[in-house]
């Protein structure tokens, strides 16, 4: 697949082949502007391929109608989006869902007990842009929506890059109990994001560099993976630094990146 922003452009996306496995974790690694986010952009059709194509199970995106393709797509993004109204509103935009299941949605993302507090609960007000919410929570009630409309692809592009360590850690580990059967392309600023994935694809000027289980390229200490992993922990948090460790001790990991 190739990609460009407009017709004399240079190519973005130089030529792209690759599988997504169905129900396992990808997370998509590089450097800036290596064509990261014009790939989830591709999948949404924001952006359509100059030439190839891409295929969610067999069919091609472009012969399906744009609001099919993406109300059976999610996204988790950079930066959470909240709407003046309702804490039920921003859940549940299209009045799809009944408040048990709203409900069961916040609780899963841990959100649940902090409108509980609120004395309109569902129908607690919501500010502007979600100015009267942290980042942190904007992210979550983002999942929540997430959580509600059961996806079976869900891509989170960037998404624990505003947000701090603790709200990362709870992110992701509500996907690993609530979405292991969903197919996730995760987009990660920090690397700690993508550690744990089934595959990791390395792009490198709109091409893919290398792709394998983040196992095997931390075996190669001179892959770019791990050249990423070696410069992310040196600027990581000890907790990122430990569970690296105690990984290697599992043997999860043959070849530390940072020699630790």
């Amino acid at each position: 697949m190739q990609v460009r922003y407009g017709g004399h452009l240079p190519l973005v996306l130089r030529g792209l082949t690759c599988t997504f496995p169905g129900g396992l974790k990808t997370g998509i690694v590089g450097r800036t502007g290596t064509g990261k986010s014009t790939l989830i952009q591709a999948l949404f059709r924001i952006m359509e391929p100059s030439a190839g194509e891409i295929r969610i199970d067999g069919v091609n995106i472009l012969m399906i109608g744009l609001h099919d393709l993406r109300s059976r797509l999610s996204i988790i993004p950079q930066d959470p989006t909240m709407f003046e109204g309702t804490v039920r509103s921003n859940l549940d935009p299209l009045e799809e869902y009944t408040d048990e299941q709203i409900w069961e949605a916040l609780d899963k993302c841990q959100l649940g007990d902090e409108v509980r507090k609120k004395e309109g609960k569902l129908d607690s007000s919501v500010a502007e842009n979600g100015q009267n919410w942290s980042m942190g929570q904007r992210q979550l009630v983002c999942l929540g929506r997430v959580l509600l409309k059961k996806s079976k692809v869900l891509v989170l592009d960037e998404a624990t890059a505003s947000v701090d360590t603790a709200t990362d850690n709870l992110i992701q580990q509500t996907l690993r109990q609530h979405f292991s059967n969903c197919t996730i392309i995760t987009i990660a600023h920090r690397i700690s994001s993508v550690i744990d994935s089934d595959m990791v694809v390395v792009l490198n000027q709109g091409l893919i560099e290398e792709h394998d289980s983040p196992a095997r390229l931390l075996e190669d200490k001179f892959s770019s993976f791990a050249k990423l992993v070696a410069e992310y922990t040196e600027r990581s948090d000890p907790s990122f630094r430990k569970a690296l460790r105690i990984k290697e001790q599992d043997n999860a990991f043959v070849v530390m990146a940072t020699g630790q």
